[in-house]
């Protein structure tokens, strides 16, 4: 059984079960689905501060609280019981290129020459991780969602705003990964 769950499943397998969470949320009666609302739950509950936002009945989400701790505690069975010992597989195109940056490590699911302790305080480090990382958090609220809830439960109600926001996801992908990202790596 373990062997069978460590492969890749097929997309007409994993992509139907994704789709199915839309008609699932919509049947028990929720429209919200992502995430970074998860975040505004846990401010609201544990923030006393009388900041309008987090004013609101944060109960009826609570779902949404055990969505995201299921997801954590899948994430922690999957690397004690299914994770992949061997290295990530790269295309030997990508490989090369990333060489030119000073990337060669494979082994694990990040490349351990940017993402460590030591390169924190580096600007290169600083860029990508803080600074990144603020800009991801900053998108999400100012989009009012994450990609998972703009791609999936927006663009399935056929909301406008989401198939913008997926859009605009998907072009800053390309730029960053096409155009910043080599600027950066080159630091």
């Amino acid at each position: 059984m373990l062997d069978w769950l460590k492969q890749p499943w097929p997309w007409y397998v994993a992509g139907p079960l994704i789709g199915l969470t839309v008609p699932t949320l919509l049947l028990i009666g929720n429209k919200r689905f992502g995430i970074s609302s998860s975040l505004r739950h846990i401010c609201a509950a544990c923030l006393p501060a009388k900041i309008p936002y987090f004013h609101y009945d944060w109960k009826k989400e609570v779902w949404n609280l055990f969505f995201v701790l299921g997801i954590f505690l899948g994430g922690v069975i999957a690397i004690q019981l299914l994770a992949n010992p061997n290295p990530v597989e790269v295309s030997s195109a990508l490989a090369a290129e990333l060489k030119t940056y000073g990337i060669s490590n494979f082994d694990g699911l990040i490349p351990t020459e940017i993402f460590n302790w030591s390169t924190l305080l580096q600007p290169k480090g600083l860029m990508l991780m803080v600074l990144g990382g603020f800009l991801v958090g900053f998108g999400t609220r100012y989009a009012g969602g994450c990609t998972s809830g703009h791609a999936i439960t927006g663009l399935s109600n056929l909301q406008w705003p989401s198939l913008v926001a997926t859009i605009c996801f998907m072009v800053g992908g390309f730029i960053m990964a096409n155009l910043i990202l080599p600027l950066i790596l080159s630091l």
